[in-house]
């Protein structure tokens, strides 16, 4: 069924909402009622959009997932050298946790919580695709830096833990750049860290290349 304007905006209004509800408070204890509340609607016409918490939860994260997920994608299937989609990587990860910055701290609650609910969610993203395209496009400068098909997943989780934790742990490192003297927006510090991470990675990289 085609949605109309006024659905849409509805529906974008619930997940704005939900998101809210669920970073704040993680899935066990948000309410429908606080959602509903939140979005400015009543909770019969939450439930007419979706039926329980689970399929909001649902639509919702997949929907955060897939808008974070195909700015990665799109940086690292795209045609350019390695070190340019790292560059550009960094620039779109860090700008989207910049407007999402409750996403890391949830993404991690919920693993704790409850790790099967998220592992189901990420079991549906084609890592395997999205390595052998790299692999294709850009394996020969990878093999320059002694990187094979099967160092594919250290690289990446090194590539991305660089953003995600600074965002999850963002209050303990605003207290510790404070107990150093360094009083840097938090924001001022991640918008610097776009270039020293793909700096940093890029010079790990060359200093990995075979004599």
């Amino acid at each position: 069924m085609v949605k109309n304007e006024s659905e849409k905006q509805t529906e974008e209004k619930i997940f704005d909402a939900a998101m809210a509800v669920f970073e704040e408070k993680g899935f066990a204890t948000a309410r429908m009622q606080e959602i509903a509340d939140r979005a400015g609607i009543n909770k019969a016409l939450l439930h007419y959009y979706f039926r329980s918490k689970d399929h909001l939860f649902d639509a919702v994260f997949e929907k955060r997932l897939g808008d974070m997920f195909s700015k990665i994608f799109g940086v690292f299937m795209s045609d350019k050298p390695f070190e340019e989609k790292i560059k550009a990587y960094y620039e779109e990860h860090i700008s989207f946790f910049e407007k999402n910055p409750r996403l890391p701290n949830f993404i991690m609650s919920e693993i704790a919580l409850n790790p099967q609910r998220l592992a189901k969610r990420f079991s549906k993203i084609d890592y395997a695709g999205l390595r052998d395209v790299v692999m294709e496009k850009n394996g020969k400068e990878l093999a320059e830096y002694n990187i094979g098909k099967e160092d594919w997943p250290q690289l990446m989780i090194t590539i991305i833990s660089l953003t995600v934790f600074p965002f999850a742990a963002q209050e303990i490192i605003k207290v510790l750049l404070q107990r150093i003297g360094q009083e840097t927006d938090f924001n001022q510090f991640m918008n610097y860290r776009k270039t020293f991470a793909s700096d940093f990675v890029m010079n790990s990289l060359k200093n990995r290349k075979k004599i």
